[in-house]
C-alpha cells in the first residue's frame, strides 16, 4: 500500500514530537492515483494488527432517531457496506497504521469509525480513535484564557468526563505553552508517551484530547517533552483528585455528583454581614484533629464530618478553618507545600466525600473556613516547577523567584496565566465545594520583594513591594466578593502594611479580615509572665488597643503558637495547676471580649499539655479529667455567650463599640472596659484581674445607673475556679468613677475575668 503522509511528518510522529498529531493521525480525505480515499492512519505501540471498523457510527445514529432525528433512507445500505472491518498496513519497522477506503458512494468525507486491535500479548480491543473527535474548548474560552481574563478555567481544563459527538470518556486539557510535544499518560496506555499526543490550540499555549471511553478513576499524568529534548511526568494543575502519597498521579474525577443540602445556609450566608456577626473559629488539622481507635490510621471525612460537626456545635463555634486539604505531598508541611490546587487531598477520601463534609457542617450551622496558599510552590518534579521545561509558573530569577528558607518557589505574579490560575483555584473552592471563606498563608511573603532574602530585586518603582503580588491579591478579594456574597477572605499578613483589610476602591487589599499578629504575640508575651512582674508590662496588655481598629481584625491562636519549643497553651502559664487552668480561662475571656473575630487552634480548649504534632491525634483523654473538661466548658459558655452578645460583635471595628474604663491600673494589672452594642444600652462591663491577689470593694466606673448581674465568672467553680464572686447583682451608686457617672463596689476574683450585664426590669404595656 502506498502510505499516504509526508515524510517529515511521520518522523515526528514517529519520534513522538509532533506538536498537532491531528494532522497526521485520524481520517484524512487524500487522493491516492487521483482517486479520493479515506485515509485513517494511527500509532499503535504494543499492536500487532489492526483494523478500521467504517461506519460505527451507525448505532449511534440509530439511537438518534429513536428519539425523533433524522435517519438517511440509505442509512441501511451504507450500514452492510461500511461496518466490514478494513485492514490495516503497518509501515515496515515502525507502529504506525494505514487503512484507506474509497469515499465515492459516500456523503460525508470522514464517517465515523472504530479501531480494532489484536495486540502483542495476545488481547483484542474496540474502540473509538481518539484522533477523529474535534476540539473541545471554543475560541471565546481561547480569547479569554489568553486575555487572563477567564475565570471558570476549572471547568475547561484539567481532566472532565463528558460526552462529545455522542462518544463517552474524558477531555484532557493542560497549559504548556514551550513543550514541544504533550501526552496524557496512564495505565490505559501503559505510561507510554508515543500513544496519546495532545494538540495545541493555536497560540494559546493549551494541549487538549478527547479519550474516549476514559471515565472517573482513570490514573493519569501529562508527559511533556521539552524543547530541549527532556521529557517530563507531571501531574495535572488543575486536577480534582490526586492518589495518595507516595504516589503522584491524577485521577479523573467527576465533581458535579453531590446532591447538596445547604441552600439555607447559602441563603443566611448571602444575607449576612460578617464584619457584625460573631466569628468564633476553631482551627483543625484533620490528619491530627481524632484519628482511628489504634491511633495510627486516618479518619475519612465521612467520619470526621460527623464527629467534627458534632464537638463544634456542642462547644458553640461559628466556623472551622481548616489547615490546607488542597493536595500535598509531605506530612509534615501541614499542607502548606502545595502540589494539587484543584484537589483535596486523598488522605481522607475522594472529592465527593469533601464535598459530603462540607455540607455537613453547613447543615449544622457551621462555616468552613479552607487555608489557601498562593505565595509559594514546593520543588517536587511532577509538580508546577519547571512545568514545560521553562519557568512556567514560577518568576524565572531565583532574587525574586525563590524563599530559600522554605525552600519553595514563588509565583510569577506578573504573568497573566498564572494570576488567572490562582484567581480561578481561589474561587474554585467557593464555587464547587461552597467553602465559606479562604485564610490566605504568608501575605507578607508575597507582598515584599525582600521578604527572607538577602538578595532580592527592586519593583519598576524602585521600590521592595511585590506591585504584582498586590494587583493579584485585589483581583482574587474582588472576585470573590462579587460571585460569592457572604464569603470571606482572610490575610494571614505579619507586617504594618497599610489598607490589607480596606476595600481595593480605598486602595486596599480588599481582605474581609486580617490576623492581629501584633496582639497575639503582646498577650501571650504577658500572659507567660508571673503576676507579680506583670505591673511592669502592663501596656502589652492595651498597646492593641491604639490600633485595634485599623483593620477588620482577627485575633488568633493558631497552630504556629503551639509547635516548635513554644508550649501548648496551658503549658504556657506560669504557677501550678490551678494557676494555670486559672490564667488561661482568664485568657480566652480577655480575648473573647476584646473587640476583633477569634480563632483558636483545637486542643487548646481543654487544656492540651503537648505541643501539637500532626503525626498524632490529640489527647482527648484530658478532656475526661476534672480540670480539662470544665476549661473546655468554660469555652463552650463563652462561645454561646459571646454568640448572642450583640455588644461583643456589632460594632468590632469601630471605636463606637469600645470604651476603656480604666486601662492604667498597673499596680493591680486589672483592666476593665466596656463594649457596646448599636443600642447603647446594650452593653457590657469586662473587669479583668491578672494577679491571684482577690480585691474586695474594688470600685468600677458604669454608665447608667441599674443593678448589673454577673453574666460570666471565669473563676466560678463550675470552671474549676475557687468560686470567689459578685452573687446575684451589683447596686450602682451615684458616685462618679473613673470618667463614668456612677460605679459599683465590687469583689475581683483572682487570674479572673468577670463579666457584667445590665439588668432591667421588663417593661409591661
Amino acid at each position: 500500500m502506498q502510505f499516504t503522509v509526508p515524510r517529515d511528518q511521520l518522523e515526528k510522529i514517529l519520534a513522538a514530537r509532533h506538536h498537532d498529531p491531528f494532522q497526521v493521525l485520524g481520517a484524512h480525505a487524500v487522493e491516492v492515483d487521483a482517486a479520493p480515499v479515506v485515509s485513517v492512519r494511527a500509532f499503535l505501540p504494543f499492536v500487532e494488527q489492526a483494523w478500521v471498523i467504517v461506519g460505527a457510527g451507525f448505532e449511534a445514529r440509530r439511537a438518534s432517531n429513536a428519539r425523533g432525528d433524522e435517519i438517511r433512507a440509505d442509512d441501511e445500505a451504507l450500514e452492510a457496506d461500511q461496518t466490514r472491518p478494513y485492514e490495516m498496513s503497518r509501515l515496515e519497522g515502525s507502529d504506525f497504521f494505514e487503512a484507506q477506503s474509497p469515499i465515492s458512494n459516500l456523503q460525508s468525507p470522514i464517517p465515523p469509525y472504530r479501531l480494532r486491535t489484536l495486540d502483542k500479548d495476545g488481547g483484542t480491543r474496540e474502540f473509538d480513535d481518539p484522533y477523529r473527535f474535534l476540539p473541545v474548548l471554543g475560541d471565546l474560552d481561547l480569547q479569554l484564557f489568553g486575555e487572563g481574563n477567564h475565570f471558570r478555567t476549572y471547568e475547561k481544563l484539567g481532566s472532565h468526563v463528558i460526552e462529545h459527538n455522542g462518544v463517552k470518556g474524558t477531555v484532557f486539557a493542560v497549559w504548556a505553552p514551550n513543550a514541544e510535544r504533550v501526552s496524557v499518560i496512564g495505565d490505559f496506555n501503559r505510561w507510554d508517551g508515543r500513544c496519546h499526543p495532545m494538540r495545541v490550540l493555536g497560540s494559546s499555549g493549551i494541549w487538549e484530547l478527547f479519550v474516549p471511553g476514559l471515565g472517573e478513576g482513570t490514573i493519569y499524568k501529562y508527559e511533556v517533552r521539552t524543547k530541549a529534548g527532556a521529557i517530563l511526568q507531571k501531574t495535572d494543575p488543575q486536577g480534582f483528585f490526586a492518589e495518595q502519597r507516595p504516589k503522584t498521579a491524577s485521577i479523573v474525577w467527576d465533581i458535579g455528583k453531590h446532591a447538596w443540602g445547604d441552600a439555607d445556609w447559602m441563603a443566611r450566608r448571602a444575607a449576612t454581614d460578617p464584619l457584625r456577626s460573631p466569628m468564633a473559629i476553631y482551627e483543625v488539622h484533620l490528619g491530627s484533629w481524632m484519628r482511628t481507635p489504634d491511633g495510627n490510621g486516618y479518619l475519612p471525612y465521612r467520619d470526621l464530618a460527623e464527629k467534627l460537626a458534632e464537638y463544634v456545635a456542642q462547644e458553640g463555634y461559628t466556623h472551622v478553618e481548616l489547615l490546607p486539604v488542597t493536595e500535598h505531598p509531605l506530612d509534615m508541611s501541614w499542607g502548606y507545600q502545595v502540589t494539587g490546587y484543584f484537589a483535596a487531598t486523598s488522605r481522607f477520601g475522594t472529592p465527593d466525600e469533601f464535598q459530603d463534609f462540607v455540607d455537613t457542617l453547613h447543615r449544622r450551622g457551621i462555616g468552613v473556613i479552607l487555608d489557601w496558599v498562593p505565595a509559594h510552590f514546593p520543588k517536587n518534579d511532577y509538580g508546577l516547577i519547571n512545568f514545560d521545561g521553562t519557568a512556567l509558573y514560577e518568576y524565572a530569577d531565583d532574587r525574586i523567584g525563590e524563599h530559600k528558607e522554605w525552600g519553595t518557589k514563588v509565583f510569577n505574579y506578573a504573568r497573566n496565566e498564572v494570576r488567572q490560575f490562582l484567581v480561578n483555584s481561589a474561587l474554585f473552592w467557593l464555587d464547587k465545594y461552597h467553602i465559606d471563606g479562604l485564610r490566605v498563608d504568608a501575605v507578607a511573603a508575597m507582598l515584599y520583594r525582600d521578604y527572607g532574602r538577602t538578595e532580592w530585586l527592586r519593583n519598576e518603582r524602585g521600590g521592595r513591594e511585590n506591585l504584582e503580588a498586590i494587583s493579584l491579591l485585589q483581583l482574587m478579594n474582588e472576585k470573590v466578593y462579587a460571585e460569592h456574597p457572604g464569603a470571606v477572605t482572610i490575610a494571614e499578613e505579619s507586617t504594618a502594611f497599610p489598607a490589607v483589610s480596606r476595600p481595593t476602591y480605598l486602595g486596599g487589599l480588599g481582605f474581609t479580615f486580617k490576623w492581629n499578629m501584633g496582639w497575639m504575640h503582646d498577650t501571650l508575651d504577658y500572659i507567660a509572665l508571673d503576676p507579680i512582674h506583670r505591673k511592669y508590662h502592663h501596656q502589652k496588655l492595651t498597646f492593641g488597643l491604639m490600633y485595634a481598629f485599623s483593620e477588620n481584625f482577627i485575633l488568633p491562636i493558631s497552630h504556629d503558637e503551639v509547635v516548635h519549643l513554644k508550649k501548648a497553651m496551658l503549658d504556657k502559664m506560669p504557677g501550678d495547676l490551678w494557676q494555670k487552668l486559672a490564667n488561661l480561662r482568664l485568657y480566652y475571656g480577655f480575648m473573647w471580649t476584646h473587640p476583633g473575630k477569634k480563632l483558636l487552634f483545637m486542643g487548646q480548649d481543654f487544656g492540651q499539655w503537648r505541643e501539637w504534632s500532626e503525626d498524632r491525634s490529640l489527647d482527648w483523654h484530658l478532656a475526661e479529667q476534672e480540670p480539662h473538661r470544665k476549661l473546655q466548658r468554660w469555652l463552650a459558655d463563652l462561645n454561646r455567650f459571646y454568640d448572642g452578645e450583640p455588644a461583643l460583635c456589632q460594632q468590632d471595628y469601630d471605636w463606637a463599640g469600645f470604651e476603656w474604663i480604666d486601662a492604667n491600673d498597673w499596680e493591680h494589672s486589672v483592666i476593665s472596659f466596656i463594649r457596646k452594642a448599636k443600642d447603647p444600652k446594650d452593653h457590657l462591663i469586662v473587669i479583668c484581674n491578672f494577679t491571684p491577689v482577690v480585691h474586695e470593694g474594688y470600685r468600677v466606673g458604669v454608665p447608667e445607673l441599674v443593678t448589673y448581674r454577673e453574666a460570666l465568672n471565669s473563676d466560678s467553680a463550675h470552671y474549676f475556679g475557687s468560686n470567689v464572686g459578685n452573687g446575684l447583682g451589683l447596686p450602682v451608686q451615684p458616685l462618679k468613677w473613673q470618667q463614668q457617672p456612677y460605679s459599683i463596689e465590687m469583689t475581683l476574683p483572682p487570674l479572673a475575668i468577670v463579666i457584667l450585664k445590665p439588668e432591667r426590669a421588663a417593661v409591661t404595656r
